[in-house]
């Protein structure tokens, strides 16, 4: 994939919609581009929050650990990021992640992001809306399951 595809791959990305050009192929410049093959983790539950992954092609499960064994909640497939809540909140990994068909990832350091953040207010402002969005979808979510009395 040439640095022109992966920027437009990065303008598909939520995160990342509101960005101009110059700063997606910025981003993908200074990220590593990665393949994962089906069953391989791209991160796992309880580590260090070192990067983030943007999802190019593919597919990968949300996996968390719960008192009854591993549990899949969720399923992430092409332009979808992860992995930037433990990079920007110095929290452990929230979930491991596992591909389920091959994929495409664009992985970028947590110091290479951070300092994106930093150089580009606008980028940071796109970032604070789609994490809050992010929010107030869990909080509804999680408000819609307590009045079905905790049936998901």
């Amino acid at each position: 994939m040439t640095l022109d595809a992966e920027v437009d791959a990065l303008r598909r990305v939520p995160l990342f919609r509101g960005i101009d050009a110059t700063k997606l192929r910025l981003l993908a410049f200074i990220s590593d581009r990665t393949r994962f093959t089906p069953g391989e983790h791209l991160c796992d539950q309880g580590d260090e929050g070192d990067s983030a992954f943007i999802i190019l092609a593919g597919e990968a499960e949300v996996r968390v650990s719960t008192p009854d064994g591993e549990r899949a909640v969720a399923r992430l497939g092409e332009n979808s990021i992860v992995g930037e809540i433990a990079i920007l909140c110095d929290v452990p990994r929230t979930a491991t992640v596992v591909a389920t068909r091959e994929m495409d990832v664009l992985t970028v350091s947590k110091d290479d992001f951070l300092r994106l953040l930093k150089e580009f207010p606008d980028m940071s402002l796109e970032v604070m809306r789609t994490l809050a969005k992010r929010l107030d979808r869990t909080t509804q979510d999680l408000v819609a399951l307590q009045s079905s009395g905790g049936r998901a």
